[in-house]
């Protein structure tokens, strides 16, 4: 994948990726189960980059080959699936504007 193909995917997702990033620094039990649960199908997966040659940012291995993200961040993000449908959204992102909306974050991923 080309360095500008990888910038306008992280691009299109960056609410996703802000989202992981929030839920892993700033941790929930609940979050942490469902990241567990998710990490345990992930790491059966034979999709899964320990070295990080199909990262789309590099650095961040473990990543899904399929996809390029770093799974310490799409395993906490809520809104986020699995490419291959092994695991799914706990919401959409539409239930996430609403509830980001009733908690006053502007539309900011929680």
């Amino acid at each position: 994948m080309k360095i500008l193909e990888k910038i306008k995917t992280v691009w299109s997702t960056k609410w996703l990726i802000i989202e992981g990033v929030f839920n892993y620094y700033f941790t929930r039990k609940k979050i942490e189960k469902i990241a567990y649960w998710r990490n345990e199908i992930c790491n059966s997966c034979p999709l899964i980059d320990l070295v990080g040659d199909k990262c789309l940012v590099p650095g961040t291995q473990p990543c899904c080959s399929d996809c390029g993200c770093s799974l310490k961040y799409k395993l906490r993000s809520m809104s986020s699936e699995c490419p291959k449908g092994q695991w799914f959204a706990v919401m959409t992102e539409e239930e996430e504007d609403a509830l980001n909306a009733k908690l006053g974050n502007n539309g900011n991923s929680i």
